[in-house]
């Protein structure tokens, strides 16, 4: 029943093909189309959400920290660093060790 299989050798016309092999794939087919996997996914899509979702009714709140007295913001990224992080300072502006 089982052959082997040249998967280079050049196809032939479909008439070729086994009466036993075209069942195979009717079947395998049928089953692939089975309501049941849709019904399935549907029930998983209602109940994801995604990231960044409607969050319009939700109120969102970050403190705001003053800068201390031992930090500086970077003047090429922006950002609050402490003052170990200031690699130079260039016409008064203060610089970070990573944007340097």
């Amino acid at each position: 029943m089982s052959r082997t299989i040249d998967y280079d050798a050049p196809r032939g016309p479909i008439a070729d093909l086994d009466e036993s092999d075209l069942g195979t794939l009717k079947v395998g087919k049928d089953l692939a189309q089975s309501p049941g996997v849709d019904v399935d996914e549907v029930e998983v899509a209602d109940n994801f959400q995604l990231p960044g979702a409607d969050l319009f009714d939700e109120e969102l709140s970050v403190p705001v920290v003053p800068m201390m007295s031992d930090e500086f913001r970077c003047s090429r990224c922006f950002l609050v660093h402490h003052r170990s992080q200031l690699a130079r300072r260039r016409d008064g502006q203060d610089i970070c060790s990573e944007c340097s």
